[in-house]
């Protein structure tokens, strides 16, 4: 028997996001008092899992699997448990990660609680601490199912060096043609550019910088501190900024340590997709903006001043410290 954990990656390479779910997974698995098993697809290096105390990686190979399918990779999960004998699976909260999670829980008959930010409370009952109502409360589920899986919200436990080195395993599980129902015939994405989802510091624009021509500023300011860009939901509606870029509660959740908001008023539905977000630092000049109420720091001032400014500052930091 051992804790389970879905190790994501992309373009052969594991997210950061997965580093923190095997720490968090590790801490559980001791908890129970046994091993650490992960699971991994198309990589062919998994010798740095072991230094977040993977104790086995379970290896899939298979071309057919290059690209994200939940259903496929739910049925390879359920094999991978059932294989471990695991009670415990552990995802990250990414994008991927809530589709495939619902399979998997039917596939398992198992319960599954999303949002969870804590280690278990108690394994008997098993019993963990997830956030709702947009980041604004906590409650405590406890999981009666056989088997449990955990939905880890990102940057809520860190990552947790455990020197160690784990062994690896081929597995080839057995998928059908119903695993492919959905057939991925491409993924186009944008390169050399910081996601949001993995991004630690994402500066993001809104209404207030008036128009598309002025978000240079913007990208400079990210490009100083490696951050991704976003923006609010009225200037994806306008088309100032792509649609994947619209942070809030209809669009991408932020849960970055650092968000930078620029020219954002502050709307209920921007802040209950960034209230994960460990900082938050506003640029504004109207001092009655809702989202100073939210600000762990706040500028009040016109942002095509402020901006520049603290862009030439970033620059001299960044050349003193390089």
């Amino acid at each position: 028997m051992s804790v389970l954990a879905y190790i994501e990656s992309e373009e052969g390479k594991f997210k950061k996001a997965s580093y923190e779910v095997a720490s968090y997974a590790k801490a559980v698995a001791d908890e129970m008092g046994t091993d650490l098993t992960a699971v991994v697809f198309n990589i062919e290096d998994t010798s740095e899992l072991g230094t977040y105390g993977v104790n086995k990686v379970l290896k899939i190979s298979n071309d057919k699997l290059a690209n994200f399918n939940a259903e496929a990779y739910a049925d390879a999960l359920k094999q991978a448990a059932e294989k471990e004998g695991s009670k415990v699976v552990v995802l990250s909260q990414s994008a991927n990660s809530k589709y495939l999670a619902p399979l998997l829980s039917v596939n398992l008959e198992a319960g599954y609680a999303s949002n969870v930010v804590a280690l278990p409370e108690s394994t008997d009952p098993f019993t963990v601490k997830r956030t709702a109502f947009t980041n604004k409360a906590f409650n405590f589920t406890k999981i009666a199912t056989d088997v449990k899986i955990v939905g880890l919200s990102k940057n809520a436990f860190g990552l947790k060096e455990s020197q160690g080195e784990a062994s690896v395993e081929e597995f080839s599980p057995n998928l059908s043609d119903e695993d492919f129902t959905v057939n991925v015939e491409s993924v186009d994405k944008a390169t050399n550019k910081v996601t949001i989802a993995d991004a630690e510091i994402v500066v993001s624009g809104g209404r207030g910088l008036k128009g598309p021509e002025n978000w240079g500023m913007i990208e400079e300011m990210a490009d100083i501190l490696g951050a991704a860009t976003a923006c609010s939901k009225p200037v994806s509606d306008m088309g100032w900024r792509p649609h994947s870029e619209h942070v809030g509660q209809t669009g991408k959740p932020v849960a970055s340590n650092l968000y930078i908001a620029v020219g954002i008023s502050g709307a209920i539905q921007h802040l209950a997709g960034i209230n994960a977000a460990k900082t938050k630092v506003v640029i504004n000049n109207d001092p009655e903006a809702p989202f100073f109420k939210a600000a762990d720091y706040g500028v009040v001032g016109d942002a095509f001043e402020v901006v520049p400014k603290l862009n030439e500052k970033l620059k001299e930091f960044k050349e003193k410290n390089a």
